[in-house]
């Protein structure tokens, strides 16, 4: 790792320096993750102004818990534990709106569509956007554990052994969770195409 001076430092002189209330080792840290949480967090929820939220929640709360953070794990991987926590309790959350909203009368209902069906990827090409719109949505409707394993592996492009340390499973656990997760979203993608076509 390098500073804006070029000074090397490694995890634990960071850490240290995030612990004594560097604010230029925080600002390091945010320009170096941001991206790649929010990315992570985009990929989890598909909408761009809650990934923007939580993002901002993640190294909020990186700032407040630094204390306890054990150092039984990088730093990163404590950070992205963070984000896809914090994306699944906005995803119940919003399960929960969804759910009670279904017994509220229809006009104060609005029009709360499921943000999966209309979630258009900004990194990808314009020529793309249609089939991955079709992908995230099925993405979406993966169980919890096989949805963060997909996202981290197939779309984060992760190693397994890093995603073993951000999921706390085996790789074997987890490549069990990517075939799973393959095999639902062929299955779905074949009867959305199925659908289409009749």
């Amino acid at each position: 790792m390098k500073t804006s001076n070029g000074q090397v430092r490694d995890d634990e002189d960071l850490i240290h320096k995030l612990r004594s209330g560097n604010e230029q080792a925080f600002r390091w840290l945010v320009e170096t993750f941001k991206n790649r949480i929010y990315r992570t967090v985009l990929n989890i929820i598909q909408n761009e102004d809650e990934a923007e939220d939580v993002t901002q929640e993640v190294f909020i709360s990186v700032h407040q818990s630094i204390n306890s953070f054990r150092a039984d794990s990088t730093l990163s991987t404590w950070m992205y534990r963070i984000a896809i926590r914090k994306s699944l309790d906005l995803l119940r959350k919003r399960k929960t709106r969804q759910a009670l909203t279904k017994w509220l009368p229809s006009w104060i209902q609005g029009d709360d569509k499921y943000p999966g069906v209309d979630f258009y990827h900004p990194g990808i090409a314009i020529e793309n956007k249609e089939q991955a719109a079709i992908l995230f949505n099925a993405i979406s409707q993966l169980p919890e554990r096989q949805r963060i394993a997909f996202t981290l592996i197939k779309v984060e492009k992760i190693s397994y052994r890093d995603a073993e340390e951000v999921m706390e499973q085996s790789v074997k656990a987890i490549e069990s969770l990517v075939s799973r997760a393959k095999e639902n979203l062929q299955r779905q993608l074949k009867e959305y195409y199925y659908e289409r076509d009749k």
